[in-house]
């Protein structure tokens, strides 16, 4: 029994997250958290050097799981397309599955693809469709990168990252901390029990009925583009604009 557990430790624990897991511990030497402090602030200021030409963006989460050959795999991708073909930026977190077909969609039809990559022992190194991408040891900046410059999210099937994803987006919505930026949660058999349950929250007053309205449960990637339309450029009075010039002394490309 005991290697069993041990053996479902090893699996599932990120080598990269050792740092972000001890700091999570509890309090250490005053030192120590210094020295963490100022790694993070390195990651946010390579991440905004990095990515402040990209916008606007629309996020796209999902699994990292499903293969070339899935229904929601070419589902992503035809997200993907379909956004550059809005003219947004898009966005994932770099990785395979989902993640990789919504850039590939993007990618092929002549958009911009970005992503915001974890450091994974698994599942997550950047996939090949991608212009630009940033690598994170930590969870929490990626998850604010991912978020700072779109102007709308996409969520597709996947695990327990995407609805963390999911949920931190309408969250911040709902409180005033977002915008009211346009969220749509695709794949109605999927989801159908994760839906089935936020009614259930209606019914006993954990929400109320208009936090419903903060996204569009939907498998119509038309309809889904046009509430991203309506509620993203529209409703942002989104234009094309002149592309600023990057410094490269800056870390900017």
């Amino acid at each position: 029994m005991n290697g069993t557990n041990n053996n479902h430790e090893k699996h599932f624990t990120p080598i990269g997250s050792g740092k972000e897991a001890v700091f999570l511990e509890g309090p250490q030497s005053r030192w120590k958290e210094f020295t963490f402090l100022l790694k993070v602030v390195r990651q946010f200021i390579h991440g905004f050097r990095k990515l402040h030409f990209v916008g606007p963006c629309v996020t796209v989460f999902g699994s990292a799981r499903f293969k070339e050959d899935h229904p929601y795999y070419e589902l992503a991708r035809e997200v993907g397309s379909q956004l550059a073909g809005l003219g947004f930026t898009v966005m994932t977190g770099g990785g395979p599955g989902i993640m990789e077909a919504a850039n590939r969609g993007a990618k092929e039809a002549g958009g911009v693809s970005v992503g915001c990559n974890i450091i994974l022992p698994h599942e997550q190194k950047p996939n090949p469709y991608l212009d630009h991408w940033v690598d994170f040891d930590y969870f929490f900046v990626r998850k604010t990168l991912l978020s700072k410059y779109s102007y709308g999210f996409i969520v597709m099937p996947g695990g327990y990252g995407t609805l963390d994803e999911f949920f931190e987006a309408i969250t911040l919505i709902q409180t005033g901390k977002f915008q009211k930026f346009p969220v749509v949660l695709m794949g109605k058999e999927y989801h159908k029990d994760l839906y089935t349950h936020i009614q259930s929250m209606v019914k006993n007053k954990t929400i109320s009925d208009m936090d419903t309205d903060l996204f569009l449960y939907t498998d119509s990637v038309a309809e889904a583009m046009a509430h991203i339309n309506t509620y993203g450029i529209e409703g942002f009075k989104l234009k094309k604009r002149k592309r600023m010039k990057p410094i490269s002394m800056l870390g900017e490309r």
